[in-house]
């Protein structure tokens, strides 16, 4: 008969409804409920979250083990990743290899851990890319991991099963270093998360040596020693508040910065240069929210970004800054906008006998110390328990040795191993694992030297012994000994501090002028266009001298350095346009905003621009001459090597970054620039010893396409060597220096003169001029010369000082030697 059908929904709760068909009715809500609490469980402490002795999640403590138990030690060989992670999953871990990969991965990125367990070979992953494939990388233990897993063979912890009950495997492993305050950890759970910072392992081993010492040690006592985080990528930590806060509830947060310098990149580009950033940012999200910051013009001021990082130089991020923009300025908008400055929140939750419990660092030092001390002593008791057991053998042996031919005869006259075994502990007094390991001993034990052997190795395991019986009974003994084997940890995998900790947030400076530009809508970024003075050294060395209201013009330095000669000056702002005269015969045009800054008070031209790389000359044989502003209403003056003469009208210049100012002849050149009124006096000095000066009035101001007019009377083969003009109503001294013809260049100093300019009368335009040297035998041409006002300064080609004669000579001497050969002259400031 077939029984009646029976739906599901009508069958009673416990009923069977069809052959291996059963229905239970329960609560969906008690269901829900529990099955979560399980999920949830399983997750908390079985994946998410750190066990606070050995600082290791599940995962993480099962790697280890398992390279402990495969023998992957920094001696042997690297093996394939591949290869681990499969042994992990198929022995200790019930989860994906996708997530022990990742674990192996971590442990062995040294931007991620402070102390690196895991010696990965291959592509292990960078901070903007990830791994390789498992099978494509390879890996084995580093000796930090050694360190976290020796002693497992001494029963040191306890052993449990692994997910199948078929192995087992450590609960925690004996850590002879703190590796949670080390490495720090992060892990969400349910309902709950952990997120600790790493930190600097010689700085933890002292906190804890400390608080072993003194159990009773205060938070602030232990901060002398942990000051705060140590991030493997180095940086700056802002602000130590929320670090206190952390280390006194378990919970805080801080600010890291990158380090950044600024750099000149080029003679008229400045930089950011991009060495270390904060703990887990690569450069390539810097990059992009720069972009993006720049696209949407909340950033400002950024020409470019380059990505120098590599292998061997390390993180090098450029960052050029447009002219004009205040380096500052512009680094502090990238901290506020940009992943430069970022936030870390620390959650010190650690699972605690195996529950979670949130702790600051005394407690995280305690659980961890109270560990060790708990290894320490199991480990004594292991080897206690070992050396009694082997002097128990020694000593049945020695016994046996004694008096062997008894021994031999007692064996041979017995009927069976129990029989013999049993005449033996009745005759010579052994227990039954004495007796045992005689009847197991092999003939060639049976030596004179054998017996030596076991009286020595009897006296070592009877003082080994008594050394760990005193360390068993002395707490203090015991906690020495674990504070001897952190320091020498801490000693051996310890590094020096890498991040900075600050107590203030440092801004970067903003002057006054930015201040209220940003009051009003304007460019704070931007450098404010302040009065200033640029100089020019003979030796082609440029600085910009700000003169903001209320600073004292620049005074002549005391002490004389390296370029202290002085080529040209020119006044004019920060933004001004301001015009460079080259021995070509161009005017190129520059702002002197990106020019090194000096104080008024302390000009150092050694510290400023090679001039020709902040204009971008790439002919070598181009000098620049003399610096105008292209602002003033004064004409600009220049004199060539043939002697040509011409004065250029002020305003009207071409619209261009560069133009010729002059029309030269074929192998002419311009040997000297001024910029002036019509009572100043125009001065030509040739290589043949022939001064001339006259009024610029009599030059009439031409336009830059004009060739100029004759300024002096050349005889044959002779040059100008100087052209200048000077303020006749002020002290003026004319400077040359003749050498020999027979002599190299630059071997001979040759002989200078000093003489008043009053000494030279003045004479018209296109004549030849009066004689200012009188040449020697063997000399017929002047090496240098220079008119301006005293005191007149000579340096060499590399722009050392050099010492002129006093001025008292006569304008047609011939001069005194000089003690060192003078490259250029000119005038202090």
């Amino acid at each position: 008969m077939t029984p009646p059908e029976t739906t599901p929904s009508s069958a009673p709760a416990g009923t069977t409804t069809g052959p291996g068909e059963r229905i239970e009715d329960i609560d969906v809500s008690a269901e829900m409920q529990g099955s979560f609490l399980e999920y949830a469980y399983s997750v908390i402490y079985s994946r998410a979250l750190p066990d606070a002795r050995d600082g290791l999640k599940p995962v993480q403590r099962r790697i280890l083990f398992q390279m402990s138990e495969m023998g992957l030690r920094p001696d042997r060989g690297h093996i394939k990743s591949a290869r681990v992670v499969g042994d992990v999953m198929g022995r200790l871990h019930p989860h994906g290899d996708t997530a022990i990969y990742d674990a192996l991965v971590r442990l062995a990125q040294d931007f991620t851990m402070r102390v690196p367990l895991v010696d990965g070979h291959g592509n292990f992953g960078s901070l903007d890319d990830g791994p390789a494939a498992a099978r494509y990388t390879e890996a084995r233990m580093q000796a930090a991991a050694v360190a976290m897993t020796d002693d497992l063979d001494e029963d040191v912890v306890d052993f449990v099963p692994n997910y199948d009950n078929q192995l087992t495997q450590p609960e925690v492993l004996p850590a002879a270093f703190p590796n949670l305050l080390v490495n720090g950890s992060s892990g969400i759970a349910v309902g709950m998360a952990t997120n600790m910072a790493p930190h600097n392992l010689i700085e933890v081993a002292a906190a804890a040596h400390h608080l072993l010492d003194n159990p009773d040690a205060t938070l602030e006592e232990l901060m002398a020693y942990v000051p705060g985080p140590d991030l493997p990528t180095g940086g700056t930590i802002v602000g130590l508040e929320g670090i206190k806060d952390a280390y006194a509830t378990g919970r805080g947060s801080f600010k890291t910065r990158a380090k950044v310098t600024v750099e000149q990149l080029s003679a008229r580009r400045t930089g950011l240069v991009v060495t270390e950033l904060p703990y887990l940012v690569g450069p390539e999200k810097v990059i992009e929210k720069i972009k993006d910051g720049v696209n949407a013009k909340k950033i400002t001021g950024i020409a470019d970004v380059t990505d120098l990082t590599d292998r061997k130089n390390g993180m090098r991020l450029v960052i050029g800054i447009k002219t004009g923009f205040s380096p500052e300025g512009v680094l502090e908008q990238l901290y506020r906008l940009t992943p430069l400055e970022d936030g870390f929140s620390i959650n010190n939750v650690a699972l605690v006998n195996g529950k979670p419990q949130t702790l600051g660092l005394r407690e995280l030092l305690r659980v961890y110390l109270d560990h060790r001390v708990s290894v320490v002593t199991r480990r004594s008791r292991y080897r206690l328990l070992r050396r009694q057991e082997r002097l128990h053998l020694v000593e049945g042996l020695l016994v046996a040795i004694l008096d062997i031919d008894e021994v031999i005869q007692v064996v041979r006259s017995s009927d069976d191993t129990a029989q013999a075994r049993a005449r033996l502990m009745d005759v010579f007094d052994l227990s039954t694992l004495q007796a045992d390991y005689i009847l197991e001993l092999q003939l060639r034990r049976l030596t004179r030297f054998s017996r030596i052997e076991l009286e020595t190795e009897r006296d070592t395991l009877r003082s080994e012994i008594a050394e760990l019986e005193t360390l068993l009974a002395s707490p203090a003994a015991l906690r020495a000994l674990v504070t001897q084997e952190l320091d020498e940890v801490a000693e051996r995998f310890g590094t020096p501090r890498r991040t900075l900790l600050t107590e203030a947030r440092g801004g970067a400076a903003v002057t006054p002028a930015q201040r209220r530009a940003a009051a009003s809508g304007g460019p704070a970024l931007e450098i404010a266009d302040l009065p200033t003075m640029v100089v020019l050294s003979t030796t082609g060395r440029a600085v910009r001298v700000d003169l903001p209201e209320g600073t004292e013009p620049p005074a002549a330095a005391t002490r004389r350095n390296r370029h202290d000669a002085i080529l040209s000056t020119v006044v004019s702002t920060t933004r001004g346009e301001l015009g460079a005269i080259t021995s070509r015969g161009r005017l190129v045009r520059f702002t002197p905003v990106d020019l090194p800054s000096v104080p008024a008070n302390s000009v150092q031209l050694a510290a400023g621009a090679r001039i020709n790389d902040y204009l971008g000359l790439t002919d070598k044989k181009e000098r620049v001459l003399g610096l105008v502003s292209l602002a003033s209403e004064l004409p600009i003056t220049l004199g060539t090597a043939q002697g040509i003469v011409k004065r250029v009208t002020a305003g009207g210049y071409p619209n261009r970054p560069d133009f010729d100012i002059v029309s030269l002849k074929p192998g002419d050149e311009v040997i000297g620039v001024a910029q002036g009124p019509d009572a100043e006096e125009l001065v030509f000095v040739t290589s043949d010893a022939q001064l001339l000066h006259f009024g610029a009035g009599q030059v009439r101001p031409q336009g830059v396409a004009a060739g100029g007019m004759a300024g002096i009377n050349l005889s044959a083969r002779a040059t100008a060597l100087f052209f200048g003009a000077v303020d006749s109503a002020s002290d003026v001294i004319v400077v040359t220096v003749s050498t020999p013809l027979d002599t190299l260049p630059g071997a001979d100093p040759g002989r200078a003169k000093v003489t008043a300019f009053g000494e030279f009368p003045a004479k018209g335009r296109a004549t030849g001029g009066v004689r200012a040297h009188a040449f020697l035998k063997g000399e017929a041409a002047l090496a240098l010369a220079w008119v301006g006002p005293a005191p007149a300064l000579a340096v060499a080609a590399d722009g050392a000082a050099r010492t002129l004669p006093d001025s008292d000579a006569k304008r047609d001497a011939s001069g005194t030697p000089l003690d060192g050969v003078v490259g250029s002259v000119g005038r202090s400031l």
